[in-house]
C-alpha cells in the first residue's frame, strides 16, 4: 500500500494553488473548502500522505490555515510534526491544534495515542520556551487557548476561570487537574518566520 499520493486532485495543481486551508488527519469529516490529508485511503482525504513518513507533498508557505484536530496525540514526533506544519504555513498564518487534555479518559483509552498533553505542552515553540527553545528553531505565537472541562466543572464555573486567568490555569494544572479533570484543549498559533 502506498504511503503517499494524491487521491482526488492533482498534486501539481496543489503545489501551484494560492494559499488555502489544510485539514491534516481529516478522516471522514474534512472541513469544507480545505484540502484534506490523511494516511488512510478510506477517508474524505484529497491527498493520501503520512506525516510520520516525512514531508507532506506541498511547497513551503502553501497554507493560510492548518487544522490539526485530534491528530497530534497520534504522531511519532511532536516536534517534527510542528516543524512540518510551520514549513507549510505562511508567516502570519494560523495553526489550530485540538487534542485531549492528559487527565481526560479519552487520552488514555485510545491505544493509538502516543502523547498525553497539557496546556503547556507547546511552550517550547513560543517566546515562553522555559529556556528550552534550542529544541527547535520553529517559532509560534499563541493567539488563543481554550480549555474544555468535563460538564460538571463547566457548569460550576471552573472552565471559565481556567480560560480567563493564566494564574488560575497554572494552579489548576499543578494542583487541581486530577480532581477537576480536563476534557480537551484548542490551541491557536500564529506562525512566526524570519524575514529573508
Amino acid at each position: 500500500m502506498r504511503e503517499r499520493g494524491v487521491k482526488r486532485i492533482g498534486s501539481d495543481a496543489l503545489c501551484h494553488a494560492p494559499p488555502m486551508t489544510l485539514d491534516l488527519g481529516c478522516g471522514q469529516n474534512k472541513r469544507p473548502g480545505a484540502i484534506g490529508v490523511d494516511h488512510n485511503r478510506d477517508t474524505a482525504a484529497d491527498v493520501i500522505s503520512n506525516i510520520d513518513r516525512g514531508s507532506l507533498p506541498f511547497r513551503d508557505n502553501s497554507f493560510d490555515k492548518v487544522w490539526v484536530v485530534h491528530v497530534i496525540e497520534h504522531v511519532e514526533n511532536v516536534v517534527s510534526t510542528i516543524e512540518e506544519l510551520h514549513r507549510l504555513t505562511r508567516a502570519g498564518g494560523v495553526i489550530v491544534i485540538e487534542t485531549p487534555h492528559y487527565t481526560d479518559f479519552s487520552s488514555f483509552c485510545d491505544p493509538t495515542h502516543r502523547w498525553h498533553l497539557n496546556t503547556f505542552s507547546f511552550r517550547y515553540f513560543t517566546a515562553d520556551d522555559a529556556g528550552y527553545g534550542y529544541y527547535t528553531q520553529c517559532r509560534l505565537r499563541q493567539k488563543r487557548l481554550q480549555v474544555k472541562l468535563l460538564r460538571l466543572w463547566k457548569l460550576l464555573g471552573f472552565e471559565l476561570a481556567v480560560n480567563h486567568s493564566f494564574a488560575f490555569r497554572k494552579f489548576w494544572e499543578h494542583y487541581l487537574c486530577y480532581v477537576i479533570r480536563g476534557k480537551a484543549m484548542v490551541f491557536e498559533f500564529e506562525v512566526v518566520k524570519q524575514a529573508g
